[in-house]
């Protein structure tokens, strides 16, 4: 089976900082050429438009999980459950979350510029098909390589990038989350706040995002592997129309590598101080 994303450097990784870079897919499948209602240029809202590149160009000998496959087709920072009942046949009953209530579930339904995206409704199998080519291989890769880096190091910090809109009315350009507290110990969040502040751009923790699946599926601080996400502006990297990597795409990729600097060198005093116990 062809995977969907790629798997860059060593296993076991190099470095106890593992990176993953979700959203950033542009192959668009063909079955999902033919289900759309809308251009294909309206996909595009929903990818983290470059951060691969933007990521790719920080990385040193980091270990990165880079999906290719768009998130149109299946979102990997949703839970396998997180199915939408507008759309997905084979999606299952009871509580809905507020992500698949506004339509940014397991396969998204529309989105605020677009509407409905979507000509049919999705077979069940269809989405478990997905779930099975796409999500999980994602996830246990990067599984994978959080507990290779653990074994290695004692300690593993995964730092899942992304990319977000300009928040109106707001200063904050870039975005850290560690679903308050839960994904990752305090002392690797103040290094990428050290990081941040030493470039001078306005920062805010948790808010408006704190972090997705991702992190709640892999961050476990009590096992001493830890998650945090970075949601960084668009503007910050890419031109203009926020289409392609402008003249700001050096200076951001500069902080990236700033940030995963701090977070091994955190890790690896941590590994010290626990080979030392």
């Amino acid at each position: 089976m062809q995977l969907s994303f790629d798997a860059v450097g060593e296993l076991p990784p190099a470095s106890p900082v593992v990176l993953s870079v979700p959203h950033a897919g542009r192959d668009y499948p063909l079955p999902l050429h033919d289900a759309l209602r809308v251009p294909l240029t309206a996909l595009t809202v929903l990818e983290d438009r470059f951060v691969d590149q933007l990521a790719l160009a920080a990385r040193r000998g980091e270990t990165a999980i880079v999906q290719r496959v768009a998130r149109a087709w299946i979102d990997l920072n949703r839970a396998e459950h997180d199915r939408d009942p507008r759309l997905d046949d084979g999606a299952p009953a009871g509580h809905l979350s507020a992500k698949v209530r506004s339509g940014l579930g397991l396969v998204p339904r529309r989105t605020t510029a677009s509407g409905e995206l979507w000509r049919r409704r999705l077979e069940g199998d269809e989405v478990v098909a997905r779930i099975a080519s796409v999500h999980r291989p994602y996830h246990e890769a990067l599984a994978a390589a959080l507990t290779a880096a653990k074994a290695r190091f004692g300690v593993a910090v995964l730092l899942d990038i992304h990319s977000m809109p300009p928040i109106a009315g707001s200063r904050t350009r870039i975005v850290i989350g560690d679903r308050f507290g839960r994904s990752a110990s305090h002392r690797f969040v103040r290094r990428m706040e050290a990081a941040i502040a030493a470039r001078q751009h306005e920062y805010s923790l948790n808010v408006p995002y704190a972090g997705g699946y991702i992190l709640e599926r892999h961050g476990n601080p009590r096992q001493h592997i830890h998650a945090i996400q970075l949601e960084i502006d668009r503007s910050l990297y890419l031109d203009g129309r926020l289409d392609r990597p402008g003249t700001g795409f050096g200076h951001i990729a500069a902080l990236v590598r700033n940030i995963i600097d701090g977070l091994e060198e955190e890790a690896l005093d941590q590994s010290t101080a626990l080979a030392a116990e």
